[in-house]
């Protein structure tokens, strides 16, 4: 019985129990399974995407409708929304992943040693992963074809606000898998918004998840590092910053500085901080916050900013606040050593700028910031996994074990060794 019509009848406990046994059970055909087979499964799902169409909208409308009536914020609801243009987004993704080359048995490295033994190290799956997350119904997507691709089975948690969004696309996630002969169950999706059922994840449900992901807010992913008791890829929040260095050509700074903050504000790749090199704030400055307040961008600023019209003071916290909004914090820093300095201080470690000609100082930006995506003459909105060619993500990872930046197939993989030998004994 599918878990969505076991929810009617089970205990949460129980219910969830079954998930992880059935995600288990999942796991090692998916683990063997061809790459043929794989591909064949994510072009099938999204094939089902496209022919789906109407049935996703309507649902995403019934999600998008409940979220304004409940006053969710216009940031969140953008996250939430589904268009035409988002859904094919959806479908390129996914046939993106289905193209990557297969990153299971990739011979990672290779090496003989003095008695003749060749010792390969090779990429396995990760097994079962858990997936928590939050509003984007996008992300359901995602996660399941890179987790299929990488042959781990994954169980789905989205968050209440994308319920019914979620369940229309795993719906098509399952007609793939079964039309290419994979077990239903390597993709599943908790069908209940019982909250309960996250601790019940955290708790790694009896040893079946191996890793759990998280992706969401900064209350979420606090609660998944303190109660988990399974491996975590964080997410943490994003915190960015764009660096106008004194090296910047200004027409280009204004450019990518009003993209970072304002093409999308709600995503984790968008600047939340604007920094300015104080040996151009007389001529950069006023260019660069007249920009973003001509978007409808909320300035708050440091007292030198401040001395711009419109512009809000800013408070101590605002300089570690990730907005998801059109609103950005801008201060005046005494050159580089003083940018490196705060965005040490007050950002994320996920993805920071520089905007400069100056190769020296661009070179010691990306050395010295210790952030998972470093970027110089480009918008943070490009920290996404189908901009680095992943195909997507199931997020940024922003801690420093194991996956770091966007976690796409590869990162998904864990190894073996691989040990040929010829009759060698050890003396």
């Amino acid at each position: 019985m599918p878990a969505a019509q076991l929810v009617e009848t089970m205990p949460l406990e129980e219910l969830m129990q079954d998930i992880g046994r059935r995600a288990r059970a999942a796991q090692r055909p998916l683990a063997l399974a061809t790459a043929e087979r794989k591909h064949a499964a994510l072009i099938g799902i999204a094939e089902a995407i496209r022919r789906n169409r109407d049935n996703i909208l309507l649902a995403n409308a019934h999600d998008v409708a409940a979220a304004e009536a409940d006053g969710m914020a216009a940031a969140f609801v953008d996250r939430l929304r589904l268009d035409d243009k988002r859904l094919a987004g959806i479908v390129d993704s996914i046939r993106t992943v289905a193209e990557l080359p297969d990153p299971v048995g990739r011979v990672t490295s290779s090496w003989t040693r003095p008695n003749g033994l060749v010792i390969e190290r090779v990429a396995t799956p990760l097994g079962v992963i858990g997936v928590i997350y939050e509003s984007r119904p996008n992300v359901t997507a995602d996660a399941g074809a890179l987790c299929l691709k990488a042959g781990n089975a994954v169980i789905l948690r989205g968050g209440s606000d994308s319920f019914h969004s979620s369940r229309a696309i795993h719906d098509c996630m399952v007609a793939g898998l079964t039309a290419a002969g994979l077990p239903a169950d390597a993709i599943q999706l908790v069908p209940t918004r019982d909250r309960a059922a996250v601790g019940a994840m955290l708790s790694g449900l009896s040893g079946a998840i191996d890793v759990i992901v998280p992706r969401g807010g900064k209350s979420l992913v606090g609660r998944v590092q303190a109660e988990a008791r399974v491996p975590v890829f964080a997410h943490l929040e994003g915190v960015c910053h764009s660096y106008v260095h004194a090296g910047a050509d200004l027409a280009m700074a204004v450019d990518l500085v009003v993209n970072a903050k304002m093409r999308r504000t709600g995503i984790c790749g968008a600047t939340e901080t604007l920094l300015i090199d104080r040996a151009v704030a007389a001529t950069h400055m006023r260019p660069l916050v007249e920009a973003l307040q001509a978007r409808g961008c909320e300035v708050r600023g440091d007292a030198t900013v401040q001395a711009l019209p419109g512009v809000v003071p800013a408070t101590e916290a605002d300089w570690s606040t990730e907005y998801l909004d059109a609103i950005i914090t801008v201060g005046i820093v005494d050159g580089l050593d003083a940018a490196i300095e705060h965005i040490e201080t007050f950002g994320s470690h996920h993805t920071d700028c520089i905007i400069t000609a100056d190769a020296a100082a661009a070179a010691r930006f990306l050395a010295e910031v210790d952030s998972a995506i470093v970027v110089h003459n480009a918008s943070t909105q490009f920290a996404d996994g189908g901009e680095f060619g992943f195909g997507g993500e199931i997020g940024i990872a922003t801690g420093r074990m194991h996956a770091r930046g966007p976690v796409g197939t590869e990162q998904l993989c864990s190894f073996k060794y691989r040990v040929l030998g010829t009759g060698q004994v050890r003396p």
